[in-house]
């Protein structure tokens, strides 16, 4: 056999099993690569998993600042009452006087503060005593006010009449006026305890 050929076939023998070794580490590189690959998919589940904790924490605390805004705007729209009482004019010329004139000098002023119309259909207006005056189907304009006085007369924009025959307020009295639910919106006191204003808007 001559020498070049032993060294050839020398040759291709390590060349053979140099491609054994490498086709064998292969599937254990693979193998490793595979296992890193599992531990980073899985730190990055993790991740994830931690990053969706995070956000539903977020989302309840904006829900609960959510809650706070409602309440807030809940406070926001209950707004006083415009409707008040303004001026008294009381028991003007005597008990005994019972003409029309005297009647109708005394008088309870009822004022709107606010700048839209509000209708006062089923507002009461009642003394110490127990007497009332229901207000009919009236619209009492924004910053505008209207006196209801005791006597007879035609109704208009700024005068209502109760239609009575004799004094109602008397020098120390009190007038309430409620809305048509019977809620107290005002009263207004005078006489021996002084003059007393309570707005209950």
């Amino acid at each position: 056999m001559s020498a070049s050929l032993t060294t050839r076939r020398a040759l291709a023998a390590v060349l053979a099993a140099g491609a054994l070794i490498g086709a064998a580490a292969m599937p254990a590189a693979a193998d490793g690569h595979g296992r890193d690959n599992g531990r980073d998919n899985g730190r990055n589940h993790l991740r994830d998993h931690d990053h969706g904790r995070d956000n539903g924490r977020d989302n309840g605390r904006d829900h609960g600042r959510g809650r706070d805004n409602g309440r807030d705007n809940g406070r926001d729209h209950r707004a006083p009452s415009s409707i008040a009482i303004g001026e008294v004019q009381s028991e003007d010329g005597g008990r005994g006087d019972r003409s029309g004139r005297a009647l109708n000098r005394e008088w309870v002023e009822v004022k709107n503060t606010g700048r839209h119309a509000v209708n006062l259909r089923g507002y009461t207006l009642t003394d110490e005593q127990g007497n009332r005056y229901r207000f009919p189907d009236f619209r009492l304009d924004g910053r505008s006010s209207v006196k209801v006085h005791t006597g007879q007369g035609r109704d208009t924009h700024h005068d209502l009449y109760q239609d009575r025959r004799r004094q109602v307020w008397d020098d120390s009295d009190t007038a309430t006026l409620r809305d048509g639910r019977g809620n107290v919106v005002d009263t207004e006191s005078w006489g021996r305890r002084g003059h007393h204003h309570r707005n209950n808007g």
